[in-house]
């Protein structure tokens, strides 16, 4: 018996590329698949989640939405991974900088993710997961920032599920124990990505720091994240054959 289409996306596991690049933001796919992807073809728009495929370079490559938080991209990349055959899933957001050294548009490298999920409890384990990328994607993609002359940062992220926070230390907390940055997602990827036997990886762009005030307009966010992108997408073309 198939499994898609689902509630979620309404394609099938030939209209999806073995990587999909996966910003939050519906408009940042949109954005990628108009201004990076030839012959880009929309495969999915259930609840205006944007899926496209096309290729890039010569290469199949194709990036869809996941929404915002744990839940909603643990759904998405759950039924990419164990539906429709995807591989490797690439993580191209947004993240609040915690660290002192980390500055705006900074590219930031989630090679852990802590979390103040619950995600992990399905999995009955008697202990606690430390979710990580995985390390083919990680080193392909700091590679690659380093051939462009990103600016970038490698190291533990936080994964919240909370955006505004009651305790106003939260934040210093983290900071004190080595976190970079803090975003909402990429716990939830890299532990689907464990449990479905393939590969994630969270690139994200600063775009606010948390105790410098300095922040991106939610425009800039959507449209000047390129250099972000274009990581991923020499990633995704790089490791086409591994």
């Amino acid at each position: 018996m198939k499994n898609y289409p689902t509630p979620h996306i309404k394609a099938s596991p030939e209209d999806f590329a073995p990587t999909v690049l996966m910003p939050g933001d519906p408009l940042r796919s949109k954005f990628i698949a108009e201004n990076f992807l030839d012959s880009a073809k929309l495969v999915n728009n259930v609840r205006g989640i944007g899926g496209y495929t096309g290729t890039y370079k010569g290469e199949r490559v194709s990036v869809m939405a996941s929404g915002m938080g744990m839940p909603s991209i643990g759904i998405y990349s759950y039924e990419l991974y164990n539906f429709f055959g995807v591989k490797n899933i690439i993580r191209v957001g947004s993240i609040g900088g915690l660290a002192e050294d980390v500055k705006l548009r900074d590219v930031i490298f989630g090679m852990s993710a802590s979390t103040t999920s619950n995600f992990a409890v399905q999995y009955g384990l008697e202990g606690q997961l430390a979710p990580t990328a995985d390390y083919t994607l990680l080193k392909t993609a700091v590679a690659e920032a380093e051939k462009i002359g990103a600016s970038y940062k490698v190291g533990n992220i936080l994964s919240s599920d909370i955006f505004y926070n009651a305790d106003p230390s939260a934040a210093a907390k983290w900071r004190d124990m080595g976190v970079l940055g803090v975003e909402m997602e990429a716990a939830a990827l890299y532990m689907n990505a464990a449990k479905a036997k393939a590969r994630a990886l969270a690139i994200c762009t600063v775009s606010d720091h948390l105790f410098t005030g300095e922040s991106l307009s939610s425009d800039e966010r959507q449209t000047s994240f390129t250099e972000m992108m274009e990581i991923a997408l020499n990633t995704a073309l790089a490791i086409s054959t591994k």
